[in-house]
């Protein structure tokens, strides 16, 4: 059994991001799902990006760092797109992580905006479509190749299709079989790990 810390997207806490989460539960994992905007969602990644925009990046992405607090170090940190900002900089800042798991989006680990190198020990996994105007077209394909060139135990899968939020069931950009497939690449990462 695995604890996931698992950070929803900027459409918020969505049917979609709780069904996936109950999913991975099904499995016997644990799964914390906190809502990052106090019951709020968007009709539109446009409107959520206002939300945080509104709020502040950095207060966002520190709201959802504030939170591991409360739980045992030794977890693995997920996030769908917005929520890879604190998923990534708790995996790897955070000591004890024990993966992370990052879905539509991948901050660098060297140059100006890096968090750092990637930690030695902690597995990730990056998943993405491979049309998705924001996953490739915004270069964050680019920062998970590096992690995949530098970091000792890491992957990339990337899925045909130019959706986004493509493993929300409750959005129209869901694909249901590029979903299945991430779901059975997440499940064996999570009881590897």
């Amino acid at each position: 059994m695995t604890e996931v810390l698992l950070f929803h997207h900027a459409q918020g806490l969505t049917p979609g991001v709780r069904a996936f989460a109950e999913e991975i539960r099904a499995f016997g994992h644990i799964v914390h799902t906190p809502d990052l905007f106090e019951g709020r969602t968007f009709a539109s990644i446009e409107e959520g990006l206002a939300y945080i925009g509104g709020v502040g990046f950095d207060e966002m992405r520190e709201r959802g760092v504030r939170l591991a607090d409360a739980l045992p170090a030794g977890i693995v940190y997920a996030g769908f797109s917005f929520g890879v900002l604190p998923a990534q900089k708790l995996a790897q800042t955070r000591p004890g992580a024990r993966g992370a798991l990052l879905f539509y989006s991948c901050l660098p680990i060297s140059g100006e905006w890096a968090l750092g190198p990637w930690p030695d020990g902690v597995p990730v996994q990056i998943h993405g479509m491979d049309r998705d105007p924001v996953f490739v077209g915004e270069g964050d394909i680019d920062a998970a190749r590096e992690i995949v060139e530098k970091a000792d135990d890491a992957e990339l899968f990337l899925y045909p299709g130019d959706q986004h939020y493509f493993a929300d069931s409750s959005l129209p950009s869901y694909d249901a079989d590029a979903t299945a497939l991430l779901t059975i690449r997440v499940r064996a990462f999570l009881d590897r790990v």
